[in-house]
Protein backbone atom coordinates (compact mmCIF):
# COMPACT_ATOMS: atom_id res chain seq x y z
CA UNK A 1 0.00 0.00 0.00
CA UNK A 2 0.85 3.71 -0.34
CA UNK A 3 -0.53 6.62 1.03
CA UNK A 4 2.30 9.35 -0.34
CA UNK A 5 1.19 13.18 -1.08
CA UNK A 6 3.44 15.50 -2.29
CA UNK A 7 2.01 19.44 -2.55
CA UNK A 8 3.11 23.11 -3.69
CA UNK A 9 1.10 26.07 -2.50
CA UNK A 10 0.75 29.28 -0.65
CA UNK A 11 -0.33 29.59 2.76
CA UNK A 12 -3.84 30.84 3.19
CA UNK A 13 -3.23 31.93 7.13
CA UNK A 14 -0.15 32.22 9.24
CA UNK A 15 0.49 28.62 10.94
CA UNK A 16 -1.73 27.98 14.32
CA UNK A 17 1.26 26.21 16.98
CA UNK A 18 -0.14 24.51 19.98
CA UNK A 19 1.28 21.85 22.22
CA UNK A 20 0.06 18.32 23.42
CA UNK A 21 -0.43 17.70 26.71
CA UNK A 22 2.46 15.59 26.83
CA UNK A 23 4.34 19.21 24.89
CA UNK A 24 4.83 18.16 21.24
CA UNK A 25 4.49 20.88 19.05
CA UNK A 26 1.48 20.83 16.70
CA UNK A 27 1.26 23.45 13.65
CA UNK A 28 -1.56 23.34 11.13
CA UNK A 29 -2.23 25.43 8.61
CA UNK A 30 -4.10 25.43 4.74
CA UNK A 31 -1.92 25.22 1.52
CA UNK A 32 -3.69 26.76 -1.01
CA UNK A 33 -3.39 24.52 -4.27
CA UNK A 34 -4.11 25.66 -8.04
CA UNK A 35 -5.25 23.01 -10.50
CA UNK A 36 -3.25 21.73 -13.31
CA UNK A 37 -6.50 22.98 -15.93
CA UNK A 38 -9.04 26.12 -16.34
CA UNK A 39 -12.75 25.80 -15.58
CA UNK A 40 -15.30 26.49 -18.47
CA UNK A 41 -14.91 30.12 -17.39
CA UNK A 42 -10.95 30.37 -18.01
CA UNK A 43 -10.18 30.30 -14.38
CA UNK A 44 -8.03 28.23 -12.44
CA UNK A 45 -9.84 26.92 -9.99
CA UNK A 46 -7.92 26.52 -6.21
CA UNK A 47 -8.35 23.42 -4.03
CA UNK A 48 -7.25 24.57 0.02
CA UNK A 49 -5.64 21.49 1.66
CA UNK A 50 -5.55 21.21 5.62
CA UNK A 51 -2.03 20.62 6.66
CA UNK A 52 -0.22 19.16 10.02
CA UNK A 53 3.09 19.05 11.23
CA UNK A 54 4.54 18.06 14.77
CA UNK A 55 7.42 18.57 17.27
CA UNK A 56 10.46 20.52 15.68
CA UNK A 57 9.30 20.65 12.17
CA UNK A 58 6.20 22.19 14.07
CA UNK A 59 7.87 24.74 15.85
CA UNK A 60 9.81 25.85 12.56
CA UNK A 61 6.83 26.26 10.54
CA UNK A 62 5.26 28.16 13.09
CA UNK A 63 8.22 30.91 13.25
CA UNK A 64 8.95 30.94 9.48
CA UNK A 65 6.00 30.56 7.44
CA UNK A 66 3.58 33.15 7.04
CA UNK A 67 -0.11 33.74 5.25
CA UNK A 68 1.05 33.87 1.61
CA UNK A 69 4.32 32.61 1.61
CA UNK A 70 4.92 29.42 -0.83
CA UNK A 71 5.61 26.16 0.66
CA UNK A 72 6.06 22.15 -0.18
CA UNK A 73 4.48 19.44 1.82
CA UNK A 74 5.45 15.96 1.47
CA UNK A 75 3.45 13.55 3.50
CA UNK A 76 0.44 11.74 3.67
CA UNK A 77 -3.30 11.77 3.85
CA UNK A 78 -5.40 11.02 7.18
CA UNK A 79 -8.73 10.92 7.74
CA UNK A 80 -10.18 10.95 11.21
CA UNK A 81 -13.24 11.08 12.90
CA UNK A 82 -14.66 13.01 15.76
CA UNK A 83 -17.96 13.59 17.86
CA UNK A 84 -19.07 17.12 17.59
CA UNK A 85 -20.74 18.97 20.11
CA UNK A 86 -24.37 18.46 18.53
CA UNK A 87 -23.69 14.56 18.60
CA UNK A 88 -22.97 13.87 15.10
CA UNK A 89 -19.73 12.17 13.54
CA UNK A 90 -17.47 14.50 11.76
CA UNK A 91 -15.10 13.24 9.66
CA UNK A 92 -11.56 15.49 9.26
CA UNK A 93 -9.31 14.77 6.03
CA UNK A 94 -5.49 16.27 6.37
CA UNK A 95 -2.09 15.82 5.49
CA UNK A 96 0.25 14.70 8.16
CA UNK A 97 3.20 16.63 6.54
CA UNK A 98 6.73 14.49 7.37
CA UNK A 99 8.88 17.06 5.14
CA UNK A 100 7.78 21.06 4.89
CA UNK A 101 10.19 23.04 2.33
CA UNK A 102 10.08 26.90 2.75
CA UNK A 103 10.16 28.15 -1.02
CA UNK A 104 9.31 31.78 -0.83
CA UNK A 105 12.84 33.82 -0.99
CA UNK A 106 14.37 34.94 2.08
CA UNK A 107 13.04 38.85 3.21
CA UNK A 108 15.78 41.02 3.16
CA UNK A 109 17.11 41.74 7.11
CA UNK A 110 15.74 38.60 8.57
CA UNK A 111 17.98 36.36 9.42
CA UNK A 112 17.91 32.04 8.84
CA UNK A 113 19.29 29.05 7.55
CA UNK A 114 19.26 28.06 3.97
CA UNK A 115 20.01 24.53 3.84
CA UNK A 116 20.09 23.49 -0.71
CA UNK A 117 22.37 20.91 -1.99
CA UNK A 118 24.06 20.85 -5.68
CA UNK A 119 20.65 19.94 -7.82
CA UNK A 120 18.67 23.26 -6.60
CA UNK A 121 16.63 21.80 -4.29
CA UNK A 122 15.55 23.48 -0.92
CA UNK A 123 16.04 22.01 2.50
CA UNK A 124 13.42 22.21 5.24
CA UNK A 125 14.79 25.59 6.28
CA UNK A 126 15.92 26.94 2.56
CA UNK A 127 14.76 30.09 1.33
CA UNK A 128 16.36 29.82 -2.03
CA UNK A 129 13.63 28.88 -4.60
CA UNK A 130 11.73 32.23 -5.94
CA UNK A 131 8.90 31.47 -8.18
CA UNK A 132 6.41 34.22 -9.51
CA UNK A 133 2.75 33.32 -8.72
CA UNK A 134 -0.40 35.35 -7.85
CA UNK A 135 -1.68 34.47 -4.70
CA UNK A 136 -5.19 33.46 -5.09
CA UNK A 137 -6.28 34.99 -1.97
Amino acid sequence: MLNRVVLIGRLTKDPELRYTQSGVAVATFTLAVDRNYKNASGERETDFIPCVTYRQQAELCANYLSKGKLASVDGRVQVRSFEGKDGQRRWVTEVISENVQFLSPKESGSSGNTASNNNGSVGTYGHEVSLDDDIPF
